[in-house]
């Protein structure tokens, strides 16, 4: 949801900006007397409001002020540390349900696919996603693999530790493959 809002404000943002710039390119001399009139009819008018009553112009600075701060503060807040779900709730057929830590997950991927022969590394980002898990496996193995042959190995096993052993649904499976060097003598 934050991010659809994220993105939402930031092309609202650059439309308003790209427009203002089109603007001024086209009639700079009418924008900058528009905005010279404009910002003297304000100064007037933040003049009168303030002779005509100091207290409640300052009591409305306060609150212009506060009301920023809280709207702003809050929006940086929610952007700078985001609330991200560590674990996948799994639902059991007893009606139990327990929170499956994300982490947990990449530690049960990396000892399963390790034992599979000519690999070498397993790196994986695991990343909840609802009540799925998106997965992205960095994988080194062995320069004389067959990759295809692999790659369907490799997912064949992660998708039955994620959806048989763990009892979780399977979103989005992203493999990269990448080999060991090959030795010298074995070049040779």
């Amino acid at each position: 949801m934050i991010n659809f809002f994220n993105r939402v404000v930031a092309v609202v943002v650059w439309l308003v900006l790209l427009a203002g710039l089109v603007y001024v390119a086209v009639a700079p001399l009418d924008v900058l007397s528009g905005v010279s009139a404009r910002t003297g009819l304000f100064a007037e008018q933040l003049t009168l409001w303030k002779s005509s009553s100091p207290t409640n112009f300052l009591i409305g600075q306060i609150a212009v002020g506060l009301a920023g701060l809280l709207l702003f503060g809050t929006l940086l807040w929610v952007e700078l540390w985001p609330r991200r779900q560590r674990g996948v709730r799994v639902h059991t057929t007893e009606g139990g349900s327990v929170e499956l830590d994300t982490r947990s997950i990449a530690r049960r991927l990396v000892w399963h696919l390790d034992q599979l022969a000519e690999v070498i590394t397993v790196i994986p980002d695991v990343k909840a996603r609802g009540s799925a898990v998106d997965i992205q496996l960095e994988i080194e193995t062995a320069p004389d693999i067959d990759v295809p042959m692999k790659t369907d190995e490799v997912v064949e096993v992660t998708r039955d530790i994620i959806e048989q052993e763990l009892g979780l649904k399977l979103g989005k499976l992203d493999v990269r493959m990448r080999h060991a060097p090959f030795d010298e003598e074995w070049a040779a």
